[in-house]
């Protein structure tokens, strides 16, 4: 199959992860940040999937003020601090960093997954051509992780799967049609427009669609100067939306330069100052092959909020059901069925039922149709992939299967997660021992919520200590301890708002347009900015262990090493509340 005229790098590695969306981007850097050697194939020139400069669209998540934390969370932070103004192309470099500086993860840009060695059921080897340098790469390891979206290794590997609507009577969702077929939710390509001092043409190429009048384009909205995407130039759920996806995309190229063809010069659509700045011409996807795991997620799971005991991330979207007809289904393009923020899903998805050795993470888990147009959406999606990635570190360790962390180590992969910032609905953070047995004191306030385990607002509680810049918590260990971590999470606001010209609005990571003065997205004031840790040593002096002037992220896991009688948080600046807020504070 393989052609020796051309070069051949063989790479061995623990874990490999095929796809670098969101959800592949967070479990290799999940994996790698836990002593993993770990391999990320990826087929475009950027990370980020759907997130990417490719195709624009903004992540979204669970609602309710339960917005994601970890990695995901971490990305969007380095985001408001690096690029306030939410240029696209810095955005891809914020993704591009955490992977290609991150040590133990090497990652294959511009590579396709086309073959597969297997031993049965467990893959061996990974085979993926990488145009850039017409080679092919031949990665082996212990654990793979499908995040490709598309599920490429599914029929590659034998893997089980499902594509389409389940029919109602099979799981008893009655958001299902009567009968099962293979039609799913179809592919999209974004405009973006930017509005200009002046007044701006638009010349439609002769092969856009025409829309004359409104009632071309029934229960589709035009507006664009606010939070407001085109999502609904939406196509090829009635095709094949993996092997049609080439002539998909002429399609919605010629529909999407047709839609602002209709908005520009055919009615009055207030967009005489706006200009087409970008199309996208690599379509997003909604859905395609599903795996199957050892559980099966259902819209009835979804709606009894996921109480499972191996709950490893969440949804909370609303069950967004597109229509497969897209544009040319004249009514309602989606319905928006209830569901619950947030709602668990368990690690018994986020594995294959028959394909030992393969993990999966993103749109392609283990649901059914009705679950899968809420776990869909991007915050979801990356915070599986990092209970994924954590999950094959995990296997690494104890050199088992993903169905054996699911038997015999699930509590300790929910542990981990916890501790790396990913809220878990029903589970609390465990305390370290040498924090417990301590005592803590504050300059002023109550600091014992810094030990609670809730690092985020809960329930009516808020969870966080308050206090004026200048303030400090202590913890005493009463005797002299040695301590190798200390973690801090500071407040990012998870609830917060941006405004635009539609008013007050859940701030967006990245834009879907441009208009004139566009505010920006800086880094949220109540974050701090400014603090020292400083630890007291046997003689009771004080020495400063850890400093940050310019602090930005939320948690904050200082590797430190030292033997101290009590250590000490100072805060000197947030990046502009008045208070000073954090969620916990602790030593191990």
């Amino acid at each position: 199959m393989f052609s020796d005229k051309l070069p051949h790098i063989n790479h061995t590695a623990e874990f490999c992860v095929v796809g670098g969306g969101l959800a592949g981007l967070a479990a290799a850097v999940a994996a790698a940040r836990h002593g993993t050697n770990t391999i990320l194939i990826h087929d475009r020139p950027v990370l980020g999937g759907n997130a990417s400069s490719e195709c624009r669209m903004w992540i979204s998540g669970a609602r309710n003020d339960v917005h994601e934390t970890g990695i995901v969370e971490e990305l969007k932070l380095e985001n408001n601090y690096r690029n306030p103004e939410l240029n696209w192309h810095i955005w891809d470099t914020i993704l591009y960093e955490i992977a290609h500086f991150q040590p133990n993860l090497t990652v294959l840009m511009n590579a396709s997954a086309c073959n597969v060695k297997m031993d049965k059921n467990t893959i061996k080897t990974v085979d993926a051509w990488q145009t850039t340098t017409q080679t092919w790469h031949h990665v082996s390891a212990k654990t793979f992780a499908d995040c490709s979206g598309d599920s490429i290794l599914a029929p590659l590997t034998g893997a089980d799967f499902r594509i389409g609507r389940e029919a109602r009577a099979e799981f008893n969702e009655d958001i299902q049609p009567e009968q099962a077929d293979n039609k799913t939710m179809g592919l999209s390509c974004l405009i973006q427009v930017r509005e200009l001092t002046r007044k701006t043409t638009f010349i439609p190429p002769k092969w856009a669609n025409k829309y004359l009048t409104d009632e071309d384009l029934p229960n589709r909205g035009h507006a664009f100067r606010g939070l407001n995407n085109f999502w609904w130039i939406e196509l090829g759920g009635e095709d094949d939306s993996i092997h049609d996806t080439e002539i998909i995309t002429k399609r919605l190229l010629a529909a999407a330069l047709g839609v602002w063809d209709h908005i520009k010069n055919h009615g009055d659509h207030g967009a005489d100052n706006w200009a087409l700045d970008w199309i996208g011409f690599l379509p997003g996807k909604r859905e395609s092959r599903r795996y199957l795991g050892d559980h099966i997620l259902t819209q009835n799971d979804i709606r009894a909020e996921g109480r499972f005991h191996d709950v490893v991330a969440y949804g909370g979207w609303t069950m967004d059901d597109h229509h497969p007809g897209g544009l040319n289904f004249k009514g309602q393009p989606t319905i928006f069925h209830p569901a619950p923020s947030p709602y668990g899903i368990p690690f018994r998805c986020l594995y294959s039922r028959n394909v030992g050795n393969l993990l999966v993470a993103g749109r392609n888990i283990s649901v059914t149709h009705a679950a899968l147009s809420s776990t869909r959406v991007m915050g979801t999606c990356a915070i599986l992939g990092q209970a994924a990635g954590t999950a094959a570190a995990i296997a690494t360790k104890y050199n088992c299967t993903p169905r054996d962390v699911a038997k015999n180590h699930i509590e300790e992969l929910q542990d981990i997660l916890l501790d790396d910032d990913c809220f878990i609905p029903g589970l609390t953070r465990k305390i370290p021992a040498a924090t417990k047995n301590a005592t803590i004191t504050a300059s002023e306030g109550n600091p014992e919520v810094l030990i609670n385990g809730c690092d985020r607002p809960m329930d009516g509680h808020d969870n966080a200590w308050s206090a004026k810049p200048k303030a400090w918590a202590k913890i005493d260990f009463n005797q002299e301890t040695h301590i190798t971590k200390v973690r801090i999470v500071f407040d990012s606001d998870l609830n917060r708002k941006g405004q635009g010209d539609c008013g007050h609005f859940e701030e967006r990571n990245l834009l879907s347009n441009y208009p004139l003065n566009q505010p920006i997205r800086p880094v949220p004031k109540t974050l701090v900015k400014k603090f020292s840790v400083l630890a007291q040593l046997k003689d009771q002096s004080w020495t400063t262990i850890h400093e940050e002037n310019d602090a930005h992220q939320r948690l904050v896991a200082i590797n430190v090493d030292v033997s101290c009688t009590a250590i000490k948080l100072v805060l000197h600046e947030t990046w502009g509340n008045e208070l000073c807020k954090l969620f916990a504070f602790q030593a191990s």
